[in-house]
């Protein structure tokens, strides 16, 4: 059982694709177009937002998000210890310094606890990042904001369609950002991203970066960059946007029969009425994770790690960081394995997986 494949997984929208496809080449319109303008406004509707700005990839969402604010080089930007490398290469790439703070060693989602300890009075911003697809512990993170005069940016990557008290991710803060890459709940067929933006000052901030910091062409009042959303790329996914509650709806139905059903020997996400979990990735803990991946594949079932290299341990880290020691970080990194639980896959596939599992010695 492989743990993604996409081409089976594009393929219910394989004839509206194609069909998009034909009007893009008719049209002869392939940068900045009705799609990215049409997606915009969709995408900005679903979150019940006003304000929505088409980019080329979720790197670049941070990275215009953090721009956007006018930060000074060297202030601080908290971030989880435990996130994908892009939150904190977009930190570092606008001149900021990542403090990173440690997540909840049962959602690993960044602890609010761990954010008070990380405050200076250098410190501007944070970056929560919703991983796995659940939406971080927001009322304590909002109170911290408010408390402290800091900008929130939500790294929305994994968090399409998750819930925090019936609020989407990515509408709690000053800016969300979102990745379409691929094998996200709501993937396109190549690169694309996205941020959500509260303020029109913001908005139209965010559109003249992502073209070469110009409003009306070949006049350029700021210094950008060229990370548009591809015309195509936004016509595929008007496709699938339709269809992202149903991939959600069915994700969770099998990531509620692995919660159900495997062995307490695993420990599995934790569960809570107040998120509604999406489950980009369903994650499970096991000291002996490298051994549990080999037997899985010995029988036939696919499996990933996310991440096998906590941000501390990476190269292009070092010295970047004021501190190297992040103990429930490096345990989840050490520890995290990544099972099946995609669209593509049924109930029965499910209960395969966890017979497997259940047996593992």
């Amino acid at each position: 059982m492989i743990y993604e494949d996409l081409k089976i997984l594009n393929r219910p929208f394989e004839e509206a694709f194609k069909e998009k496809f034909s009007q893009f080449l008719e049209k002869g319109w392939y940068i900045l177009g009705e799609e990215v303008a049409l997606f915009e406004q969709e995408f900005a509707s679903y979150h019940q937002e006003q304000y929505v700005v088409g980019v080329a990839n979720g790197l670049d969402a941070l990275i215009l998000s953090l721009q956007c604010c006018g930060f000074k080089q060297g202030d601080e930007v908290i971030v989880p210890s435990n996130t994908y490398i892009a939150t904190i290469l977009a930190i570092i790439q606008c001149g900021l310094v990542p403090v990173l703070a440690e997540p909840d060693a049962r959602t690993y989602n960044i602890d609010p606890v761990s954010i008070r300890a990380a405050i200076t009075p250098k410190t501007v911003a944070i970056i929560v990042v919703h991983l796995y697809g659940q939406c971080c512990d927001m009322d304590p993170i909002m109170d911290i904001t408010r408390e402290h005069g800091l900008k929130l940016i939500e790294d929305c990557a994994q968090a399409h369609g998750a819930t925090y008290k019936n609020k989407l991710a990515g509408t709690f803060g000053d800016f969300g950002a979102f990745s379409f890459y691929p094998t996200k709940n709501l993937g396109a067929l190549g690169d694309a991203g996205a941020v959500i933006c509260k303020s029109a000052e913001d908005y139209l901030t965010l559109k003249k970066l992502r073209n070469y910091g110009s409003e009306k062409k070949y006049y350029n009042s700021i210094v950008g960059h060229n990370s548009r959303l591809d015309e195509l790329q936004a016509a595929f996914l008007r496709v699938k946007l339709p269809h992202l509650n149903e991939i959600n709806a069915h994700k969770r139905k099998l990531a509620a029969i692995y919660t159900a059903k495997l062995s307490e020997a695993f420990i599995k996400p934790a569960v809570h009425p107040d998120y509604y979990h999406v489950y980009h990735i369903y994650n499970i803990l096991h000291p002996e994770r490298d051994r549990l991946k080999k037997y899985l594949a010995g029988n036939g079932i696919g499996s990933e790690i996310h991440y096998p290299v906590a941000p501390a341990d990476q190269l292009a880290l070092k010295g970047h960081l004021t501190r190297y020691d992040y103990p429930i970080a490096a345990n989840i990194h050490q520890a995290t394995l990544s099972l099946p639980c995609s669209f593509i896959h049924t109930e029965e596939d499910i209960l395969h997986v966890i017979d497997v599992l259940n047996a593992f010695r």
